[in-house]
C-alpha cells in the first residue's frame, strides 16, 4: 500500500481567487442593501476540522449552545479586560509567530465559526445578491444555506461573493469559517497585534438589472486655466449630474469645466452629484485636483506639496482593529487640530469610511496595499513572496483590490505597493499594473532604494544629515548606476520618521526646517498615530483591578516584541501625548516671529489665504498679563510673508523693571476666526514668542536672595545655616521647619525607549558603567567665608569614573542659596543621562506652580511646544503615563517654582533650571513595567533640579539625538535659592 500525504488545503494555496468576485469601487448607491453587522453565533475551535467540514454550515445545525458575539470584532479581545474569553492576542514586529514554511501554516491553527440568519430586504426589480466582507483576518470561507460559495485571503481587503442562486426570501443561514493562519498570513507581517475574526463590516447587497456595478471618476484641475477636466466612467447609458456646476452629461464623455474650485487638504472642496441609470443612482463626491512631479518636486494643483503627515494603524484599546465611524471622525478632527495634513495608511487600506471622511475634512492620503513580508528578512529574504513567481498573482490581486476600491477618493494622491517586503519582480509588476490603471497618482514603495519603478524616492528614518543631502540631490548613488539619474529627478518622502515611541520624539524642529529649505523634500509621515495598548486590569498589587494598557508579552506570547507596539502620538485611550503637541508646533501652517518692533508672519499654506484667521498679541511679565489685543495682518496668499508693527498704543513694549526684575515676553498667535468642521472658532493654529525686556540676562545659573548673609553654626549633630539644618555629612535635612532629604548629585534617569533600544542604545553603556547605582562619599564639610561647603565624590561601584561635586550653601533673609559645582572624575566614554541634584520633600506639597517653559514636558530636543509663561499643576498631572514607565515630566527653563500643600510651602528660584517632581523615585520608575507598578511614596515627593539632560532623539527606531543634544561629561554649575514655610 502506497502512503499518501495530506492534500494542501485551500487556505494554504497562494492563488488569490477562491470564489470571490473581481474587485470594484465601493459605491454609495440607492440599491437595496442590508448590514450584516450585529449578533452572530460563534465558537472557537483549536484547529481546522478534518476533511474541511463539521456540518456547521448546514441550515439545521444546532448552534444554540454557541456564544453570541457582535460582529465586527476581533475574537481575541472578546471578554472582560484581563479575562479574554478566547485565545489571547500576540504582538510581533518582524518575526512571524509561526514557522517560515511558505505557503503552509501549522496544524495549530485556531478557527472561528460564525452563523447568522437573515431575510432578504425588499428588491422589487430582482437582480443579483452579493455578500460583501470588508475585512476578515486571515482567511475565510463562506456558506449560504449549506452551500460553499467561496473563500478569500487578504485580511484588510474587500471581497464580494455572488449568492444569488443559493438564497431564498426568508430564513437564509449565512455561515463563515475564519482561520487564524493561512498562506495570506505570510503577506501580512505588519508590526501589529495578530488578531482574528470578522473585524470590519459585512453586508448584503442587491445588484439590480441595468444597475451600476462600477464607476471611475477622473477629475483633474488645471491651475493655470483654473478649469477642471471631468470624466466619469460608468455603464453605457448612465447620466452624470453635478447640479452646482450645471452639469448633466452622459457618462464616459470628457468635458472641461470652467471656474471650478480645486480640492486640497487645506480647502477640501467637493462637488456633490450623481451618476444614474433607470435602475440605480450612485452618489458622487467629486474633488478636482491634480498631482504631478516637476523638477524633482511633488506638486498638488501646481503648488509644491509638503506632507505634514502621520502613519496610521487602525486601533482601539478594547476593539482592536475594529473602529466605528465616530472614532475615525474624532481621529481626523484631532489630526486637523494638530496641523497634520496627510496620512499614510500603514500598512494596508483603511476602513473605507475613513477615506470618505478624509475627502470631507481634507487630508492627503498615501494609500498602502495590504502587504508586508518583513519576517523573511530574518532568513536573508530567501523565499520572499515579492520575488517568487508563484506569489505573483496574489500580490497583484492585493494591489488591484486596493486601487479599485479607493480610486474615486480625491484625498488619495498616491498608491503604496506595501511595506518592508524586500525587492522583487512581483513588486515591479504591481507598479506596472497600477500605473496602467491609474496614471494620475504617484506610486510609492520604500523597500527598493534604487526607485526603478516608483515615482517618488522614499526612505525610513534617514537622519537629518542624509535627508539634507537628498534635498540637495547629493545623496550616495544607487546600487544600480543606470537608475541613478532617474532617482535624482524624483521627489523625496520620508514615509516614516521621528519614531514616536515613549518620551519624544526628538529632532522634529530640525526636520521641519529641512522640509522648508529644499523643494525636493516633500515632507513625510511620523511613525505613528496611536499606541496599540490593549485595555487590561491589574491582577495583583496595590492597584489590583485598576485598568492599564498591555503590550507584547503581557499575554504569554512565545515570541513578542514587548512595548515596541506602543510608539504613537496618542495613548491608546486617544489622550494626546506630549509628542503630539510637539508635532503640532513643528507642523504649524504659519511661521510667526515677533520682536520688539513688530512681527513677521509667513504663510506656509499652499492652497489657501489667511482669510478667516485672526491674529492676537499679548504681553506678560513672568507670565502675568500686562496688555493684549488683536493684531492687524493683511490676508496673505500661499507662501507670502509680511512684517507688521504692533499697534501704536503699545509703543515699544519693553519692561520697566531693571536687572533682576520680571522677564517680559510677547506672544503672537493665530486663531480660527470661524468654526471649521474640525475645530471651533478661536482654535490656535500657530504661535511665536519673543523676549522684550532690555535688561540683559544675569549669569546663567545664579540665584541670589536679597539681604545680609548669615554665619554657619556647628552643632553637636551637624550644622545650622540660617533656616537650614544639616546633618554631620552636610546634607540638608530641614528647611524652616520643613523636613527634606538632600539635595544630592543625580546623574541617572529612568531610560526612555529611545535610550533602551536601537543599534547602540546608551542605556546599556550607562548600566554597564553603573550610573543606576551611584554611591556618595563625603570628602569634606567645612565652614568658610560665611558659607557651608560640602565636597563629595559620586561614583558607581567597581569603576574609577564619576563626579566630584561641591555643594556651597549661603543664607540670606530666610532663604538658602545653593551653588552646585560638578566636575567629572576619570575618563568618560559615554554621555551622561542628567546633571543635577535630587531632593526629597514632604508628600503633601502636591501642588506645583512655576514660571518658565510649559505647560507640558520638554527636553533638549523636544521643546518646540513649550512656551514661556506661568503654569500650575498637581504632581499627579505632571507625570506622563506612558505604557512602559520611563523618564518623563521635566519642565525646562524654570526660573521659579512653588510647591504647596498641607499648609506648607517650598519655593525654588534660579535663572534657568529643569524641574521634575515625582511621587516615586527614579529607581522605582526604572523598575516598573506598567504604570500600575508605580506606588506613590507615602512620605516623600522626589524633586530633581537639573542643569541639563541628555537629548531624546528617536533611536528606538531611527536616528539618535543630534550631536548638539548629546550631554557629555563636563563641568557644570547649578545655582538655586530655597525657602520654605512649614504648616
Amino acid at each position: 500500500m502506497t502512503p499518501t500525504g495530506p492534500v494542501r488545503a485551500w487556505f494554504a494555496d497562494v492563488a488569490p481567487a477562491h470564489g470571490s468576485l473581481p474587485p470594484r469601487a465601493h459605491l454609495d448607491t440607492d440599491a437595496a442593501s442590508m448590514t450584516l453587522d450585529g449578533e452572530w453565533a460563534f465558537r472557537l475551535l483549536p484547529r481546522v476540522p478534518r476533511h474541511g467540514g463539521n456540518g456547521f454550515e448546514a441550515p439545521g445545525f444546532d448552534d444554540s449552545a454557541w456564544d453570541l458575539v457582535r460582529v465586527p470584532h476581533c475574537w481575541q479581545l472578546e471578554g472582560v479586560p484581563g479575562l479574554p474569553r478566547y485565545s489571547g492576542p500576540a504582538y510581533t514586529n518582524v518575526v512571524y509567530p509561526f514557522p517560515i514554511d511558505p505557503p503552509d501554516v501549522p496544524d495549530e491553527n485556531p478557527v472561528g465559526e460564525y452563523r447568522r440568519r437573515m431575510d432578504l430586504p425588499d428588491a422589487p426589480d430582482g437582480g443579483r445578491w452579493l455578500v460583501r466582507f470588508e475585512g476578515v483576518d486571515s482567511a475565510y470561507e463562506v456558506y449560504i444555506n449549506g452551500t460553499r460559495v467561496g473563500g478569500a485571503m487578504g485580511s484588510r481587503l474587500t471581497h464580494e461573493f455572488d449568492v444569488t442562486e443559493y438564497v431564498v426570501p426568508r430564513g437564509n443561514v449565512l455561515a463563515v469559517r475564519v482561520l487564524q493562519w493561512s498562506a495570506g498570513s505570510y503577506l501580512e507581517d505588519q508590526d501589529m497585534w495578530w488578531l482574528s475574526g470578522i473585524f470590519r463590516s459585512a453586508s448584503l447587497l442587491n445588484r439590480p438589472a441595468g444597475g451600476i456595478d462600477e464607476v471611475f471618476v477622473h477629475a483633474d484641475f488645471d491651475a493655470a486655466a483654473h478649469t477642471g477636466r471631468l470624466l466619469v466612467e460608468a455603464p453605457p447609458g448612465a447620466v452624470v449630474r453635478l447640479p452646482e456646476l450645471g452639469i448633466e452629461v452622459p457618462a464616459n464623455e470628457s468635458l472641461v469645466v470652467s471656474d471650478v474650485e480645486p480640492w486640497s487638504a487645506e480647502v477640501p472642496r467637493l462637488y456633490r452629484g450623481t451618476v444614474s441609470t433607470g435602475a440605480e443612482t450612485v452618489d458622487l463626491a467629486v474633488g478636482f485636483r491634480t498631482i504631478s512631479i516637476d523638477d524633482a518636486t511633488l506638486l498638488a494643483n501646481g503648488v509644491p506639496l509638503r506632507l505634514r503627515g502621520v502613519n496610521r494603524h487602525e486601533w482601539h484599546p478594547k476593539a482592536g482593529r475594529t473602529l466605528d465611524e465616530a472614532t475615525m471622525r474624532a481621529d481626523i478632527e484631532l489630526m486637523k487640530r494638530h496641523n497634520v495634513n496627510a496620512v499614510r495608511t500603514s500598512h494596508y487600506p483603511p476602513d473605507a469610511r475613513f477615506l470618505r471622511l478624509c475627502d470631507e475634512y481634507g487630508l492627503w492620503v498615501l494609500d498602502e496595499c495590504d502587504l508586508e513580508t518583513h519576517g523573511f528578512e530574518r532568513i536573508g529574504w530567501r523565499l520572499n513572496p515579492s520575488s517568487e513567481p508563484v506569489w505573483r498573482e496574489a500580490l497583484l490581486d492585493r494591489m488591484r483590490r486596493t486601487v479599485e476600491r479607493d480610486k474615486n477618493h480625491p484625498c488619495v494622491i498616491g498608491w503604496s505597493l506595501g511595506n518592508e517586503s524586500g525587492r522583487g519582480a512581483n513588486l515591479e509588476a504591481m507598479a506596472a499594473w497600477t500605473r496602467s490603471r491609474d496614471p494620475d497618482r504617484f506610486i510609492h514603495y520604500e523597500g527598493d532604494w534604487d526607485s526603478a519603478y516608483v515615482d517618488v524616492y522614499s526612505r525610513m528614518y534617514a537622519d537629518h544629515a542624509e535627508t539634507e543631502l537628498i534635498g540637495r540631490g547629493e545623496e550616495p548613488p544607487t546600487s544600480d548606476p543606470q537608475h541613478d539619474r532617474r532617482r535624482r529627478a524624483l521627489p523625496f518622502i520620508l514615509c516614516e520618521y521621528a519614531h514616536a515611541m515613549g518620551t519624544g520624539p526628538g529632532g522634529l524642529a530640525e526636520y521641519a526646517d529641512l522640509f522648508e529649505a529644499y523643494p525636493r523634500l516633500a515632507g513625510g509621515f511620523v511613525w505613528e498615530w496611536i499606541d496599540h495598548g490593549i485595555l487590561q486590569r491589574a491582577a495583583s498589587g496595590a492597584y489590583e483591578g485598576e485598568e492599564f494598557f498591555a503590550y507584547g508579552g503581557d499575554f504569554g506570547e512565545e515570541v513578542h516584541d514587548g512595548n515596541f507596539v506602543a510608539d504613537g502620538l496618542l495613548f491608546p485611550d486617544r489622550t494626546a501625548s506630549p509628542g503630539l503637541a510637539e508635532l503640532a508646533k513643528a507642523y504649524e501652517p504659519l511661521r510667526i516671529e515677533p520682536s520688539r518692533d513688530g512681527v513677521t508672519v509667513t504663510s506656509l499654506f499652499g492652497h489657501r489665504t489667511t482669510s478667516g484667521i485672526d491674529f492676537r498679541w499679548r504681553i506678560e511679565d513672568d507670565g502675568e498679563p500686562v496688555a493684549s489685543g488683536p493684531l492687524a495682518v493683511p490676508d496673505l496668499g500661499p507662501g507670502e510673508a509680511i512684517r507688521v508693527p504692533f499697534p501704536g498704543r503699545t509703543g515699544a513694549p519693553v519692561a520697566a523693571a531693571g536687572p533682576g526684575g520680571p522677564q517680559r515676553w510677547v506672544t503672537v498667535s493665530a486663531h480660527l476666526a470661524v468654526d471649521e468642521p474640525w475645530a471651533a472658532a478661536g482654535h490656535e493654529l500657530a504661535w511665536g514668542q519673543a523676549r522684550l525686556d532690555d535688561h540683559g540676562e544675569p549669569p546663567r545659573g545664579r540665584a541670589r536672595p536679597a539681604g545680609d548673609s548669615r554665619a554657619v553654626v556647628q552643632t553637636d549633630g551637624g550644622w545650622e545655616l540660617g533656616p537650614g539644618r544639616f546633618d554631620a555629612f552636610g546634607t540638608l535635612v530641614e528647611l524652616s521647619g520643613l523636613a527634606v532629604r538632600g539635595p544630592r548629585l543625580d546623574l541617572w534617569r529612568a531610560p526612555t525607549d529611545n535610550d533602551e533600544r536601537g543599534d547602540a542604545p546608551p542605556s546599556a553603556d550607562w548600566r554597564a558603567l553603573g550610573l543606576d547605582r551611584l554611591r556618595h562619599r563625603t570628602v569634606s564639610v567645612t565652614s568658610e567665608d560665611r558659607a557651608l561647603s560640602v565636597v563629595a565624590h559620586v561614583m558607581p561601584a567597581g569603576v574609577d569614573v564619576g563626579y566630584e561635586v561641591e555643594y556651597r550653601w549661603h543664607a540670606h533673609d530666610g532663604a538658602l542659596r545653593l551653588d552646585v559645582f560638578g566636575s567629572p572624575l576619570g575618563s568618560w566614554a559615554v554621555p551622561v543621562p542628567r546633571l543635577g541634584v535630587r531632593m526629597g520633600i514632604p508628600s503633601q506639597l502636591d501642588a506645583v506652580a512655576w514660571v518658565g517653559l510649559g505647560p507640558g514636558e520638554a527636553y533638549p530636543d523636544v521643546s518646540l511646544a513649550a512656551r514661556e509663561g506661568r503654569f500650575a499643576s498637581d504632581v499627579a498631572s505632571l507625570q506622563t503615563p506612558r505604557l512602559r514607565p520611563q523618564e518623563n515630566g521635566a519642565r525646562r527653563g524654570v526660573r521659579k517654582a512653588e510647591l504647596t500643600g498641607g499648609g506648607s510651602r517650598l519655593t525654588v528660584s534660579g535663572e534657568c533650571f529643569i524641574l521634575t517632581v515625582r511621587p516615586w523615585t527614579t529607581e522605582a520608575l526604572d523598575a516598573a513595567a506598567h504604570p500600575t507598578d508605580l506606588v506613590p511614596d507615602p512620605r516623600w515627593l522626589w524633586m530633581n533640579l537639573d542643569d541639563e539632560q541628555h537629548g531624546i532623539g528617536t533611536g528606538a527606531c531611527g536616528p539618535i539625538e543630534l550631536p548638539r543634544y548629546r550631554l557629555e561629561a563636563k563641568r557644570f554649575r547649578l545655582s538655586v535659592a530655597l525657602s520654605a514655610e512649614a504648616g
